[in-house]
């Protein structure tokens, strides 16, 4: 027998909903649990009981507890009829089960059975295990039944009655419940109990044998330390179990309820006056230390100033506070020894603490003390703020923390990349720029024909226009150049005309200087009026006094605009986190706020070495439109807390929320290492519910697939409008302009990477800046490489795909080879129904969609999809694919002709790549349609199929396909240029690219 037991104690319920028609109902609860049933007394007639019961199960096998769930079922007695009435449920799965000494009474909300239940109320369990001997039921304790509840078979203590006994005997077994009830000082005596004969097989003496299931079971061949795991950590609001956050009857609700939360010892250092002098010369270099135990923070000094003001903040973690007193010194920096200025100690008991939304506590000016605590001398003044706060305090960003103090060997500049930002990327715009033809054209050479093109340049990116060669001086193009523009717009567009004089000689013939912020925005596709633009000569002056003297000119007839009407790719099609117009005034409004709470890390693999010993500085960062969060860099830690969260509005369900794990390498001066990532889907999120997840970090390296730790993550979804987030469904996924005026699939890549490298320049300039390896690892620059293994992965997809179809030839090829006659007999039937009914094709076909469909949705996922290694064929691929995928494009393995044949072999496997993926996510999405992969994306669906099913069947069916038919042919000017709503649907849906690496 095993030693473990789970303790369940039954406190109370409160709000109950009244049940036997005179506004009351008579509760108790049943308790289910690895083949268990246990039950509680009857409170009668209360609709806010109190049972303060507490009941122990045998856990048959331990190491199966996160795979076994306890169920707590709320009935009604109703004495008139015998019979009980449901009142609600709970469901807690083993995963979140803690020790005895940790455990703590919540009050679980009740749980509908079905749709049509009315449950209300909650139940206050209090569930832990324990290995305590006392534990063991070794004696009989009072039995606990009621003569109105029978069953055929049950269990007693741990043991079961064997399935194997007589009819007689199972007609007259009772299952018999025990409980035992809490202990207290002053608890009634309890009534006397109704003794009930038991029924115990003498065969099966011992409980049953454990079974073995695989925990938390998921794609078949995935390995499960890849896997997604569930967590039930104790956050802000409460534990969270099931999605919900449960809140404690000893615990308040906080606002800041999606991590844990951490208490911190702020010091606001702001100024100080009247500080004495220390050297000889009657300078001051000041600068003020910090110090609790032996945490120590230190601001910047200032050379020869009386009046330093600093307004630095200070953030030491409670929890790691060995000290009871603050002390902050005023010191002067000196090259040999620094000199001792003066002092303030603070009682740690006694500081005050402040919850948000108060006010900042205002600062004070203290008089500093000298060595032997006097005050009387002039020592100066330091002004200060000294108090307790959480991470929701607003200094909490901008303070030096205890958790990331900086190492001796960290430079000065270095350490502004520990602190925790938010940065807002820069709104990137098309450029477009039109060039039509030149006219006027002087060149050097009067001889000869000018064979020209027009070179155009934006920052770091030029382009240019096929040559033309105008032999009376006015080229002809009609071309359109697209650059990406970012705000502000503080660059010049710059476009010169440049004639081939030889081969490698060119000659400038004019050029001209536009300012970005000159130019036109355009909202749509609607074209406005051309220009004429004067070119200067390339040895003139560009100043305006010189453009004014020039009588006679080269024109350039041309049209500039930037494109608000397009959304600016600058990230992987399969991962966008936004899909908004350039222009603000485009913009619809919000339907959601997404939540994210960043917990910890575990397990992280050593990143650098220091002292003798492998460490890792960590960071996280989380992109989603244009918001860019970085947690603060938690020093030589293989297990940080972060614990910060963090909030974006939602425009579109159908983006993605990524978050990536790096190790701070500028601490040392070198670059930023990727650690992991994590993709999460907001269509594949249920509104309201908390996702508590561990993810595995998994990074595919040249030596192969390798998991550098686990993140653990707290992530909400809530719809402001759900109504407007229902109907972006069968909206256009992209603005207007990409179907009206739509980009090619070359220009669209070509924007793409011009797009990253000016988000990354822009990023990189903030400060703490995010550098380019960040920026690039988070936007998946190379997600459209060519890559042997991503072409095995979406192969492979597709045959998954297939399989189904195989399933229904090899089904359909055994009813006509007779295995099975009764089933061959029925589809004979059903064949023979519908050919002499053909009306009932389609909407027995729509019946039948929607009847799979509310079946699948109790097998509905009930974590968000993360990266897969099965799927993404990373932990079958050989060395040498590994090789070729990380090896430089282009090629350097071989000779000319190799190098030219391998390049030309990735450059088409890529695009028979892309073609594969595209067709497996179509196949993809269609299977996401009755998955509830997509909870409101399925809604809508079955909610068609039902009301097309009741159409169908109301309609005749030749009237239909008459409308089906005119539709479907009717004439172009009945057309829109725009996708049909089906279309806008159907590419909304989620496929499995979000699980590929």
């Amino acid at each position: 027998m095993n030693n473990i037991k789970l303790g369940v104690e039954v406190t109370a319920a409160h709000d109950l909903v009244p049940k036997d028609g005179e506004g009351s109902s008579s509760a108790y609860v049943e308790l289910k649990f690895d083949d268990q049933r246990y039950r509680t007394s009857t409170k009668e007639k209360d609709l806010n009981p109190v049972w303060n019961e507490v009941f122990y199960f045998n856990i048959s096998n331990p190491n199966n507890l996160p795979n076994l769930t306890l169920e707590a079922v709320v009935y009604s007695y109703n004495q008139s009829t015998n019979a009980k009435d449901f009142l609600g449920k709970v469901c807690i799965s083993g995963s979140s089960f803690v020790t005895y000494p940790e455990a703590s009474e919540f009050y679980f909300p009740l749980e509908k059975r079905h749709i049509f239940s009315r449950v209300k109320g909650e139940l206050g369990l209090k569930v832990y295990y324990t290995n305590d001997p006392s534990n063991r039921l070794s004696m009989p304790p009072p039995v606990m039944e009621s003569d109105h509840i029978q069953f055929s078979e049950g269990l007693e203590a741990g043991n079961e009655i064997p399935k194997s006994s007589s009819r007689e005997s199972k007609s007259n077994t009772r299952h018999t419940f025990w409980h035992l009830p809490k202990q207290q000082d002053s608890a009634p005596k309890p009534q006397p109990q109704p003794q009930v004969t038991q029924h115990v097989s003498a065969a099966k003496s011992e409980s049953q044998a454990p079974k073995v299931m695989q925990a938390n079971p998921g794609i078949p061949g995935q390995a499960f330390e890849y896997k997604l795991r569930e967590t039930s950590p104790m956050l802000g609001g409460g534990r969270v179990v099931g999605g919900r956050v449960i809140r404690s009857s000893y615990k308040p609700v906080s606002t800041y309820d999606l991590v844990e939360q951490m208490l911190f010892l702020f010091v606001r250092v702001v100024k100080a006056r009247e500080l004495p002098t220390k050297d000889l010369t009657g300078s001051l270099d000041p600068y003020v230390e910090v110090k609790v135990g032996n945490y120590k923070g230190v601001t910047k000094y200032f050379e020869k100033k009386k009046d330093p003001e600093w307004n630095e903040v200070f953030a030491f973690s409670r929890e790691r506070l060995q000290a009871s007193v603050l002390e902050v010194q005023v010191k002067d920096k000196d090259l040999m020894k620094d000199d001792f200025v003066g002092v303030i100690r603070f009682d740690l008991h006694e500081v005050p603490t402040r919850v948000p939304p108060d006010s900042p506590l205002a600062p004070q000016w203290y008089r500093l003390e000298d060595k032997k605590g006097d005050r009387s001398n002039n020592n100066g003044e330091l002004m200060l703020a000294v108090w307790y706060g959480t991470q929701a305090d607003e200094a909490f960003t901008d303070a030096w923390h205890s958790d990331a103090i900086t190492p001796p060997d960290m430079s000065a500049s270095a350490a502004n990349h520990i602190r925790s930002k938010v940065y807002h990327s820069p709104r990137l715009w098309y450029l477009r720029v039109n060039v039509i033809e030149a006219q006027d054209l002087i060149t050097s050479d009067k001889g000869r024909f000018p064979d020209c093109y027009i070179k155009a340049q934006l920052g770091a990116q030029t382009l240019r226009t096929k040559p033309v060669q105008s032999r009376m001086g006015n080229p002809f193009w009609n071309e359109d150049l697209m650059f990406v523009a970012a705000e502000p717009f503080d660059e010049h567009l710059i476009i010169s005309i440049e004639d081939r004089i030889g081969q490698g000689k060119e000659e400038t013939i004019g050029r001209v200087s536009i300012p970005l912020a000159a130019v036109r925005k355009r909202p749509d596709d609607k074209n406005f009026p051309t220009q004429w633009i004067n070119l200067q000569k390339p040895s003139s002056s560009d100043t305006h006094e010189e453009e004014k003297k020039v009588k006679f000119a080269s024109k350039l007839h041309a049209r500039i605009s930037l494109d608000g009407g397009y959304h600016v790719l600058n990230e992987s099609t399969y991962y966008s986190s936004d899909l908004r117009p350039s222009m603000k005034q485009l913009w619809k409004s919000s339907i959601g706020v997404l939540e994210l709470g960043i917990l910890n890390a575990d397990g992280l693999h050593p990143m650098k070495t220091r002292d003798g010993r492998g460490t890792a500085d960590t960071f996280c960062v989380a992109k989603y439109c244009q918001k860019w969060v970085r947690t603060r860099t938690i020093i030589d830690s293989l297990s940080p807390k972060y614990n910060e969260q963090y909030t974006w509005e939602v425009y579109d369900p159908a983006t993605v929320l990524t978050i990536g794990v790096f190790d701070n390498g500028h601490i040392a001066g070198n670059k930023d290492t990727k650690i992991g990532k994590v993709r999460v889907r907001i269509s594949t999120l249920e509104a309201g519910r908390v996702y508590t997840h561990s993810y595995p970090l998994l990074v595919l390296q040249p030596s192969g697939l390798k998991k550098m730790g686990e993140l653990h993550l707290a992530i909400r979804f809530s719809c402001t409008n759900m109504t407007n987030m229902m109907f972006l469904y069968g909206k256009p996924l992209l603005p207007k302009m990409h179907y009206s005026r739509p980009l090619s699939l070359m220009q669209t890549n070509t924007l793409r990477v011009h797009a990253t490298n000016v988000l990354a320049s822009r990023l990189s300039r903030a400060e703490p800046p995010l550098k380019k390896e960040v920026v690039e690892y988070m936007c998946d620059v190379d997600a459209h490489f060519w890559s042997m293994r991503r072409s095995k992965a979406n192969f492979y997809r597709i045959i998954s795909l297939l399989q189904g179809l195989i399933a229904i030839g090899k089904w359909f090829t055994d009813v006509c080879a007779w295995k099975n006659p009764v089933t061959t007999v029925l589809v004979h039937l059903l064949f023979v129904m519908l050919v002499c009914f053909p009306e009932l094709i389609l909407p027995t076909v729509f019946l039948y969609m929607f009847l799979i469909g509310l079946w699948n949705y109790r097998y509905r996922p009930k974590n968000p999809p993360h990266m897969d290694t099965r799927i993404s064929y990373a932990d079958n691929t050989i060395p040498d694919e590994l090789d070729e995928e990380f090896d430089t494009f282009p090629t350097t393995k071989g000779t000319d002709v190799v190098r030219r044949r391998y390049d030309r072999l990735r450059s088409i496997g890529a695009k028979v790549q892309s073609v594969l993926g595209d067709f497996a996510a179509q196949g993809e999405r269609a299977q996401a349609l009755l998955s509830w992969r997509d909870p409101r994306a399925s809604a809508l669906f079955l909610t068609f199929c039902l009301f097309a099913a009741i159409i169908l069947y109301a309609i005749p069916f030749n009237v239909m396909a008459l409308l089906a038919g005119f539709y479907t042919m009717r004439h172009p000017r009945f057309r829109s240029k725009y996708p049909a709503t089906p279309t806008n649907f159907f590419r909304r849906l989620p496929a499995k690219t979000d699980c590929l690496l």
